[in-house]
């Protein structure tokens, strides 16, 4: 998909967490830096160093990394006429905390005097960064099913329950492109919340500003996303209303997709927010 249109994103189930912040675009062409500057400012989007967010251009041996230049110049890379690009900025309008709180852990990770260099902590950051999706619902059962790989239990037995009880919210601004030419093995990282149904009940941009506000404190804890094995794998086209193919009760039957994967193995975590989600309403 070579035209912008936030049309495309209005219609489109998968990207419905960054609804308002495209809608701020609409009737563009192609959303200019200009005028995605003129809607951060606007917003008071800042990173957690203190400095207002900044687009800027690409610039060649700018000597700083790219997690370097947004923590200690404010400046967010913008390729104009990009898709990758924008999808970042909408999910910068749309969480903004946990955004600024990425760039710190990853500044923070960053081995002394380099600007480069990877590790566990940074590979779960870039992970959850570009894949991510977060889930909530106040039936940890749910969450525990996702964890543990049972997709056709989970979203073919229990589909009512799912679609009833269950949030997904994609973070990730490289999955939110894919949505431009989804495909069946698209895979998301989820980070898993249990949350109270009063909280699930708040009007939706209160709800969603106490996410970010949540899923900002649970990035910079130091003690949290440290491997990328706490990111469960989540195969995005399974989520009911993301795709009209997996009305059919064979779709849950292609194990390419939807592996059993490691259950039992504990590879990724529930983070049990009631508790949290409730001191933050």
């Amino acid at each position: 998909m070579n035209q912008w249109s936030a049309d495309f994103i209005e219609q489109s189930p998968l990207l419905a967490v960054l609804r308002t912040a495209a809608r701020q675009l609409a009737g563009d062409d192609w959303p200019a830096l200009s005028r995605l500057q003129e809607i951060i400012t606007r917003a008071g989007i800042g990173t957690a160093s203190g400095l207002p967010l900044r687009l800027v251009s690409p610039v060649a041996g700018a000597g700083a990394s790219y997690e370097q230049r947004l923590y200690a110049r404010g400046e967010l890379e913008f390729r104009e006429r990009n898709w990758h690009d924008l999808f970042n900025v909408l999910v910068w309008l749309t969480f903004p905390r946990a955004k600024a709180a990425l760039n710190a852990r990853h500044h923070a990770a960053l081995p002394a005097g380099k600007a480069g260099g990877r590790g566990p902590v940074r590979d779960a950051l870039t992970l959850f960064d570009e894949s991510g999706v977060i889930v909530l619902s106040s039936d940890i059962g749910l969450l525990t099913m996702i964890r543990e790989f049972r997709w056709k239990p989970l979203f073919r037995e229990r589909r009512d329950a799912v679609i009833t009880g269950m949030e997904f919210l994609p973070f990730g601004h490289a999955l939110c492109e894919k949505a431009l030419a989804p495909y069946k093995g698209i895979t998301g990282r989820a980070l898993l919340f249990g949350a109270d149904r009063d909280f699930l009940a708040l009007a939706p941009a209160e709800r969603l500003t106490q996410i970010d506000r949540r899923l900002a404190l649970l990035i910079a804890d130091p003690q949290s996303l440290r491997h990328t094995h706490e990111l469960a794998p989540l195969p995005v086209l399974g989520v009911p209303g993301w795709c009209a193919d997996n009305e059919r009760p064979d779709y849950y039957d292609d194990l390419d997709h939807f592996r059993p994967g490691r259950m039992g193995r504990g590879s990724s975590t529930v983070a049990d927010g009631n508790a949290m989600l409730r001191e933050i309403r």
